[in-house]
């Protein structure tokens, strides 16, 4: 143990406002409800990028942070993302959509010993997850994937751009996030 403190409580999907998985998803795995685990566009871009000794982007999907996230190891490597890739298609195999999402909103780290979308709320916003409204969960998604220099709660200049563009693209988001809803699972 680290002596740090821990702030963390699961809520069921139903529980989280409808806002923050649409953040979440545009800001995150925009093609989340249209692929099995993996977007290979969005690696194939980011090996590119780094063949080209530019700066290493994400390519990882909401099934690869979450497989990350619950079994691997933090850091960048090939390795833990050459493990990655097949859980996150095994994950996507056994779990719905939501329920992926589910987990992942409730395992995510969103500070210093602040995990998941309820102990996100209650510490940046004062409010529960299910009261987060469209701005505060855009500012929540754009903390990730840098939590510890990004805060939603005091967010900077850079994190306040980026919460914008995510609220925008949250404006044309219902038919790219109606697979993160429990009541349309059986669409999947």
């Amino acid at each position: 143990m680290t002596g740090k403190k821990v702030q963390y409580r699961w809520v069921d999907i139903e529980r989280i406002s409808r806002h923050l998985p649409a953040a979440l998803i545009m800001a995150e795995d925009a093609k989340y409800c249209r692929h099995w685990g993996v977007d290979w566009s969005a690696v194939g871009i980011a090996l590119n990028e780094a063949d080209r000794g530019r700066k290493i982007r994400g390519a990882s999907t909401i099934p690869m942070q979450t497989a990350k996230n619950l079994f691997l190891w933090p850091g960048r490597s090939y390795v833990r993302k050459a493990i990655e890739i097949p859980m996150a298609y095994a994950m996507s195999a056994l779990w719905p959509k939501w329920r992926m999402l589910e987990i992942y909103m409730n395992i995510v780290e969103w500070g210093p010993g602040i995990f998941g979308a309820e102990a996100a709320a209650r510490h940046h916003f004062k409010k529960s997850a299910a009261r987060l409204n469209p701005s505060e969960a855009a500012l929540l998604a754009a903390a990730l994937p840098s939590p510890y220099t990004r805060r939603a709660g005091r967010p900077g200049p850079k994190t306040r751009k980026l919460a914008r563009i995510i609220r925008r693209r949250m404006l044309t988001a219902a038919p790219w996030v109606r697979c993160a809803r429990k009541s349309t699972a059986a669409l999947r």
